[in-house]
């Protein structure tokens, strides 16, 4: 793993989700992040170092190495601060309760295949995205 690399674990079947990576990566200017699904070795790897309980977690996952990691709004807004610039302006969500917006948050989550769709099989990454990817 790179030095200073944040990790997004996602849904690698769901259509939002992947939709996110995709929004991210064309906006990660400084090439902060790095991507694995949740269904994949190495996010399997990932969740069960840290002891992350997966059961009723509808969520992405943010990992900074060797620092924390962050679920539902947090990371959602952790990873928007790490863009910069006009994304930096989310921080003003950080003032409403986190219960609060974890709720909004798991309705979005418990609703997102009916809403956005469902793949058969996680993305593929394009050879040029593959190195932001990890197996």
């Amino acid at each position: 793993m790179e030095e200073g690399k944040k990790i997004i674990l996602f849904d690698g079947v769901c259509n939002l989700c992947n939709n996110s990576v995709q929004f991210v990566i064309k906006r990660d200017k400084k090439d902060l992040f790095r991507y694995a699904a949740l269904q994949s070795e190495a996010g399997q790897q990932m969740i069960a170092q840290r002891h992350i309980d997966t059961n009723g977690l509808d969520s992405i996952i943010l990992i900074e190495p060797g620092v924390a990691y962050y679920t539902k709004s947090d990371a959602a807004l952790e990873i928007a601060q790490g863009l910069g610039g006009f994304w930096k302006l989310t921080a003003v969500f950080t003032w409403i309760p986190t219960s609060i917006r974890n709720a909004i948050y798991d309705l979005i989550a418990r609703n997102r295949y009916k809403w956005f769709g469902k793949k058969e099989s996680c993305m593929v990454p394009t050879p040029e995205l593959k190195g932001k990817f990890l197996d």
